[in-house]
């Protein structure tokens, strides 16, 4: 057998059991997390493609739990850490602390913190001040930490999974432009119908808890799942339609929308066409296809765009929100 004939035999195994592991963590998840199909669909992108994922929405919309329950799922070490106004950048890299030895030697020994793990929940991320949010920036972008000058590695896969709550509340401070760009997605986490909040509390106030949830994958599969991700083709065509749909975010580009030019400050960077295009792969992976459509572009714009656009004061004054922009932009593309 040729090397190209083992690769495409190769490659056909591994699409074979990244639609069962998917099917199983969603079926997992699901026996848990109630009416978030789409938002557990970004999560599993996000791992795919081996980034980080911001979830915002209110308090008691199920963000944490939707996170361990994942981690769960997914089989990988999970740490959390529960972020406050008086957390500092040691409590979340780790620390080098001073160790006698048998012979009275004295020498330095490195602790490592709640970074060092597979699946970081960090939960109400933007709870704490910017110095000890922009800890986290080295090891999301760089996959290590750095302390006291000397650089810790952090094994992969490795994924940020922070929750937030809107600025709008009380106690909270917007995370820097360059930590925002370092997530692929923001998802938006909203209330649930009301049949799906029926099932919330009949399902959490009996007295028979849901079965735990059951590993379904391990580090190696997911690595072995990340490569093949990125191995999914994208047309020069495909392609083109991506960078243009993020260049039109920018209200000096010519291809702008007029929603864009009124109520748009700043457009997104070349990082959110690198973003959209990744994540556009695993998408078609998950459904069951080895290319990449334009619906898979448009479909995922909000998530990956609404952080990296920033909005103007006319926005504010009549009431325009980001995804109001986004539609808008989306749907001239499609039309067009």
């Amino acid at each position: 057998m040729s090397d190209t004939e083992f690769d495409k035999a190769d490659t056909a195994q591994l699409v074979s059991e990244f639609r069962d592991v998917t099917t199983r963590l969603r079926s997992e998840v699901g026996r848990i997390i109630v009416g978030q199909d789409e938002v557990v669909e970004h999560l599993l992108i996000t791992l795919l493609v081996g980034g980080h994922c911001l979830v915002t929405g209110m308090p008691g919309t199920a963000k944490t739990l939707l996170v361990r329950t994942l981690a769960d799922a997914l089989g990988l070490q999970f740490d959390r850490i529960q972020f406050t106004p008086d957390l500092m950048p040691t409590d979340i890299t780790g620390t080098d602390i001073i160790e006698d030895n048998d012979k009275g030697e004295r020498s330095w020994r490195f602790i490592p913190g709640p970074i060092f793990t597979n699946v970081l929940l960090a939960d109400e991320i933007n709870r704490t001040p910017p110095k000890t949010q922009a800890a986290l920036l080295e090891a999301m972008q760089e996959y290590s930490a750095t302390v006291r000058g000397t650089q810790h590695t952090i094994d992969k896969p490795f994924f940020v999974l922070a929750t937030q709550n809107p600025l709008e509340l009380e106690g909270t401070y917007p995370l820097p432009e360059a930590q925002l760009d370092r997530f692929l997605f923001n998802i938006m986490l909203g209330y649930l119908p009301l049949e799906d909040e029926l099932t919330v509390v009949e399902r959490f106030t009996s007295d028979t808890p849901p079965e735990p949830v059951v590993a379904c994958t391990n580090p190696a599969q997911i690595l072995a799942f990340q490569r093949l991700t990125r191995q999914v083709p994208v047309s020069r065509q495909v392609g083109q339609y991506a960078v243009q749909l993020v260049r039109a975010t920018r209200p000096e580009d010519p291809s702008a929308t007029d929603k864009v030019r009124q109520y748009v400050k700043f457009g997104a960077s070349v990082r959110a066409a690198l973003f959209i295009t990744l994540a556009a792969k695993a998408r078609a992976l998950m459904a069951g296809r080895y290319h990449v459509t334009t619906d898979d572009i448009d479909a995922l714009a909000a998530p990956v765009l609404r952080h990296r656009v920033m909005l103007n004061y006319f926005a504010e004054a009549d009431g325009v929100d980001i995804d109001a922009v986004l539609r808008d932009l989306v749907e001239q593309r499609v039309a067009a």
